[in-house]
């Protein structure tokens, strides 16, 4: 495993990159309505990194081996999506879930984020997936140290969530990011605490896990990209980028809109 240390000016430049992805996520939230199709909302979010922000849409014709030309600039992932949703003619309706992911290329470097949005009304069991999530993927972040583990990040998460009554999606993890968008470590989401490679500062790696309230098993779709539940259980996602730094951690998407951290 080859993990890039990056340095002070990389560091810069991936704060750059993590804000601007997170501000995507702030311009598009108040357009998540009942009755936005998902293909526009890619095409608002295209035209802001595109037009506004003067990023490039890091999904677009992203084509990693054995997978063909992602088509579009975002991906959104409604209710039994696991991740990887195309945008396209769905239309929100009032009571879904939708995971919007955001990933920009600034200036050679990446930014990679998620968030949950509630569209309306959601019942109380899909409230409630979307926050244990969200407090899975910040006991995760909470568990970066100089010095720690990998598997001290995993164990946060399944811990939570199967204490919680929901499992972990295990096929697909967080990744080390920088001038590639994926690089090493892969970073999973279940593990056990002391395990896996050591936490170096400078490192920086995205935290993303997927949380089912049913089973953890998933299945692709035909469109080779878009990861359901097997068992059409809801499932959710949140994901921050985060540098590991002298101390402890930095996350590098926050924005003014993001919801705040949990107290957990």
């Amino acid at each position: 495993m080859a993990v890039h240390i990056k340095n002070h000016d990389e560091i810069e430049l991936l704060r750059v990159a993590g804000r601007l992805a997170a501000d995507v996520l702030d311009y598009i939230a108040p357009k998540i309505q009942p009755g936005i199709s998902t293909g526009e909302v890619d095409r608002l979010c295209h035209d802001f990194m595109v037009d506004f922000q003067k990023v490039i849409p890091a999904p677009l014709d992203y084509a990693p081996p054995g997978y063909k030309p992602y088509p579009k600039s975002i991906c959104t992932s409604i209710n039994h999506q696991v991740c990887h949703g195309v945008p396209g003619d769905k239309i929100l309706r009032q009571g879904d879930i939708v995971n919007i992911d955001i990933t920009v290329i600034k200036d050679g470097f990446h930014g990679d984020t998620s968030r949950m949005f509630e569209v309306g009304n959601v019942s109380i069991q899909a409230k409630r997936l979307c926050r244990i999530t969200h407090e899975c993927l910040w006991l995760g972040i909470r568990s970066v140290r100089p010095g720690g583990n990998l598997g001290d990040i995993g164990a946060a998460i399944q811990n939570h969530a199967e204490s919680s009554g929901y499992s972990v999606v295990r096929e697909f993890c967080g990744h080390g990011i920088g001038r590639k968008f994926h690089e090493d470590p892969q970073v999973l989401h279940y593990g056990k605490r002391g395990i896996g490679l050591s936490l170096q500062p400078g490192m920086v790696f995205t935290i993303e896990p997927m949380i089912n309230a049913g089973k953890a098993a998933i299945r692709e779709l035909a469109d080779g990209w878009t990861i359901v539940t097997k068992d059409h259980s809801l499932s959710a996602q949140w994901e921050h980028t985060v540098l590991v730094t002298d101390e402890s951690f930095e996350v590098l998407t926050m924005s003014p809109g993001m919801p705040a951290a949990p107290i957990t």
